[in-house]
């Protein structure tokens, strides 16, 4: 029937000369006697026919339903719910070639496996999308590929390897003057380079990597730089610069409400003025923090709370205090079910208390 629908709207409304008429006869006859050649070019044709673009729109949108499901489940603090959205939205990605769509997934996925702490599983779909974005020529897509794969290998302590992979990712982002991208792999190689003992070249690093920081709009990630590069002088017993680019750090996330980034830079504060004995500041630091744990009601950051406290009073020779306040990060350490946590405080605890025996 399909033949012939076409047979007479090419020819409608025109007589045929006999002899052409005899030659579309004949191969009309052809067909008919043999239906198995007319079945095979149909089966061919169905073969190399594009999907239907309603099909792929109505795909494509499941798929993006599923990635934003995953999102809120991850969000949420179901991981292995959001990894389950992803994959079946990978799938359909898949189906329809959609190669750059299959990237930002195989991103979401490592992610996950990363809150998962499942740091082996994780890697695999990292990678995944660094090839995805180098056979698209996706500069920025390995520019960030890299950040994500060198930062877990910086987890799993692989920290040559890291700094290799951070290194690659700062050579693409100067090539294609993307700042953003330099900004964020001078900070990284800054951390790969801290952790692998250079202090020097770290803090010339991450004072690179502020300086582009400083270039974009985006004050989490200032604020972040500069609580690492605080890091870097702390551990070159810096003080003077460390107190002063923790306390930068510091103002920065309270206007941003960065709680995270707020507590590192107290963190790194109550740190630096102990060690320079500035116990009362340190103090004040300690009570703006267990403050905001409190706040927010975050009883892993309450426990660090405690321990910072402990540890404080222990320095002081308050051995009662800090005794108080070690027991009541081992509760909450107990109440989180952090066993490692528990055992390390109970250990301190213990050995502080044959230190404390020592000087009566």
């Amino acid at each position: 029937m399909k033949q012939k629908h076409l047979f007479f709207s090419n020819f409608s409304g025109k007589l045929l000369p006999k002899s052409q008429f005899c030659a579309v006869s004949y191969l009309l006859f052809a067909v008919l006697l043999n239906p198995i050649a007319a079945g095979a070019v149909d089966i061919t044709q169905q073969l190399h026919r594009p999907l239907n673009h309603s099909v792929v729109r109505e795909s494509r949108d499941e798929a993006d339903m599923l990635v934003r499901q995953g999102e809120q489940q991850l969000a949420s603090g179901k991981s292995d719910k959001a990894i389950e959205s992803w994959l079946q939205a990978l799938d359909i990605y898949h189906l329809i070639g959609d190669l750059k769509a299959q990237g930002l997934v195989y991103d979401l996925i490592g992610r996950g496996y990363v809150q998962l702490n499942r740091l082996k599983e994780a890697e695999d779909p990292m990678r995944r999308r660094l090839a995805i974005a180098r056979d698209t020529q996706d500069f920025q897509g390995q520019i960030f590929g890299l950040n994500n794969i060198g930062t877990l290998l910086l987890q799993k302590g692989e920290f040559t390897a890291a700094a290799e992979t951070f290194t690659e990712a700062v050579t693409i982002a100067s090539d294609v003057k993307n700042i953003e991208g330099q900004g964020l792999s001078l900070n990284n190689l800054g951390l790969a380079t801290l952790k692998l003992g250079d202090y020097n070249k770290a803090i010339k690093l991450l004072e690179t990597a502020l300086i582009f920081r400083r270039r974009t709009p985006d004050a989490i990630a200032e604020a972040n730089t500069l609580n690492n590069l605080g890091d870097a002088y702390l551990a070159a017993s810096n003080y003077q610069d460390t107190i002063g680019t923790y306390g930068s750090a510091l103002r920065i996330a309270k206007v941003t409400r960065d709680r995270t980034n707020e507590l590192r830079a107290i963190d790194g504060l109550v740190t630096a003025h102990r060690s320079v004995g500035r116990y009362e500041r340190a103090f004040d630091l300690l009570e703006q923090r267990l403050a905001l744990a409190t706040e927010s009601e975050n009883l892993a950051e309450k426990l660090k709370s405690f321990e910072s406290y402990a540890l404080l009073y222990e320095q002081l020779g308050n051995y009662p205090t800090a005794r108080n306040f070690y027991e009541r990060a081992i509760i909450l350490a107990r109440t989180l079910e952090d066993s490692k946590r528990e055992v390390l405080l109970l250990d301190r605890l213990t050995q502080m208390l044959k230190l404390s025996k020592v000087h009566r």
